[in-house]
């Protein structure tokens, strides 16, 4: 594999890949160079104390005061405030209301309502709303 670095503080950091297929090495080096090497302590309902990598997670949401994880199977309760891991994401997160912050690559589809509420429903199964105050910036990030 060859590999080719320049170094331009004007031009905005990108990294491109072009490989016959995927293979290990290409999606570790796909999670060394992403944004969403972030990664948190969550805490199953058993419990243990389980790391997560932000591009497993389908969203952070709160539920009767406590944050949550939602990853594809499983919901785990974690010990910081919504606010703060809203400043710690990647650009792959966008704040859809006031209590859920979704993974944009997660998110299955759209649906708009008679009432004119825009659905979202991730690849799990949840379900949540768009408010108002947040469909332009979620438009904007769609490309819409």
């Amino acid at each position: 594999m060859k590999c080719k670095i320049t170094i331009d503080k004007f031009c905005e950091e990108e990294i491109l890949v072009f490989a016959h297929e995927r293979t290990g090495l290409v999606d570790e080096i796909e999670r060394l160079v992403s944004d969403d090497a972030f990664e948190l302590i969550g805490y199953a309902e058993n419990k243990d104390a389980v790391l997560l990598s932000a591009s497993d997670i389908h969203c952070f949401t709160v539920e009767n005061g406590k944050v949550y994880a939602m990853t594809q199977n499983e919901k785990y309760i974690l010990k910081l405030r919504l606010f703060r891991i809203e400043e710690e994401l990647s650009q792959n997160f966008v704040k859809i209301n006031q209590s859920c912050l979704a993974n944009i690559r997660k998110i299955e589809r759209f649906d708009a309502s008679v009432s004119g509420a825009l659905k979202v429903k991730f690849k799990n199964g949840f379900v949540d709303y768009i408010s108002r105050r947040n469909i332009k910036k979620v438009k904007e990030r769609f490309g819409l």
